[in-house]
């Protein structure tokens, strides 16, 4: 579990480097102030998917699933507007991120959600 958590991580990592590299050095804003926030808006989701990452919550992958899509989207856009380097790792780093969180939340046991499993829970069938 510890190993899909750091691949996270380092997959969270990437596509917040690979926008601040877009971002101010590879088509920057003219003005530092407003290329600073559109920065902030564009990593908010990574931001706000962190936490729940490190604890290794079973919520904590999937919102970082969510929060992929978008940064896969704008890879597949950028391949096709001409800028196929940062296009290609975006996107290619979206689905690694993707692809192990699915496999986190595989491996991880029922009701590790981030709240714990009910006596009732009509899912579990013991009998």
């Amino acid at each position: 579990m510890a190993g899909f958590q750091f691949l996270a991580l380092i997959c969270v990592g990437s596509l917040f480097a690979l926008t601040g590299l877009r971002q101010f050095f590879v088509a920057p804003l003219p003005n530092e102030l407003p290329n600073a926030l559109w920065f902030l808006l564009q990593v908010s989701p990574l931001i706000a998917v962190l936490p729940g990452v490190l604890r290794g919550h079973g919520r904590g992958f999937f919102y970082a699933m969510l929060a992929a899509m978008p940064y896969f989207v704008h890879g597949v856009i950028a391949l096709t507007a001409g800028s196929r380097g940062l296009g290609m790792a975006e996107s290619g780093t979206a689905i690694a991120l993707l692809a192990i969180c699915y496999l986190a939340l595989r491996r991880l046991p029922r009701g590790v959600g981030g709240e714990p499993a009910s006596v009732d829970d009509p899912r579990r069938r013991d009998s």
